[in-house]
């Protein structure tokens, strides 16, 4: 009877997964996959443009996904550090190898600042899904522990589409699914309005110039959750380590100084 029963559980299983079975051993659920959640104040670096100094005396490395191999995560691996795997979600970058993917039905303004570069219209789900579903695969493959997806608060923009609050929930939660499916941890990138709705989604947060912008508290639910916060301030604003570290220490972020251009040149508080 025993053997019987399982034979027909299986079967059952087979027709109506809806039903509640379990998932296949094959086909790992989402829970059980183990990926790094950061917590705490670290010391980490990001730089996305130039060549990666491996030297900086940091624990988290954030870097541009399409431009870092393999070798390189490898390398930062052996050091001892975690690596975050950036990329564009939320906007067309045209120097990028898949830029060719994006029918310009898609494309919206021009990102102010940004020479290149064009919002992206994420109502329209299934023609940029696919193309998104290729960016993190390349971050799994490559050996990130994590992702940070830009531009993720298209809605507060002037993207040249209607974009809701509803329509930038629905493409983030996604994201972040999608990140979580392959292992990969991932970061609320500057949409600090939709914290509330997005804690759960997300593992830790990245902002940039909250300080010098006065919204840093917004972001606070993730230390009170347990997660990291990521802050990043630009020397051109005037911002100095004595104008933001207090406050940062404070609040608990993670807090570094950078040039806009994110290169290697760092400092930390």
């Amino acid at each position: 009877m025993r053997t019987r029963v399982v034979v027909i559980g299986i079967l059952i299983c087979a027709i109506a997964p809806y039903m509640g079975c379990a998932t296949p051993a094959s086909q790992p659920a989402t829970s059980r996959l183990s990926y790094w959640k950061p917590t705490g104040q670290v010391h980490w670096q990001w730089q996305l443009d130039g060549t990666v100094d491996t030297a900086v005396p940091a624990s988290v490395y954030d870097i541009d996904g399409f431009d870092s191999s393999a070798a390189l995560v490898r390398q930062l691996h052996a050091l001892g550090r975690h690596v975050i795997c950036y990329i564009d979600v939320g906007t067309w970058e045209n120097w990028r190898p898949d830029s060719g993917q994006f029918p310009s039905s898609v494309l919206g303004k021009a990102v102010a600042g940004w020479p290149g570069e064009r919002w992206l219209d994420i109502r329209q789900f299934s023609t940029l899904t696919p193309i998104m579903e290729k960016r993190l695969d390349m971050c799994k493959a490559k050996g990130f522990d994590a992702v940070e997806p830009d531009n993720i608060d298209g809605y507060t923009n002037e993207t040249g589409f209607p974009l809701t609050s509803a329509d930038q929930l629905r493409f983030n939660r996604w994201i972040a699914g999608e990140a979580h499916r392959r292992g990969l941890s991932v970061g609320l990138k500057n949409d600090s309005d939709q914290v509330a709705d997005l804690l759960s989604s997300f593992d830790w947060a990245l902002t940039e110039d909250c300080f010098a912008q006065g919204w840093c508290a917004e972001d606070s639910p993730f230390i009170q959750a347990g997660k990291s916060v990521f802050a990043a301030e630009y020397t051109d604003t005037g911002m100095t380590l004595g104008t933001f570290c207090a406050r940062a220490r404070s609040l608990g972020f993670s807090a570094i100084l950078k040039h806009r251009d994110l290169g290697a040149w760092i400092d930390s508080c």
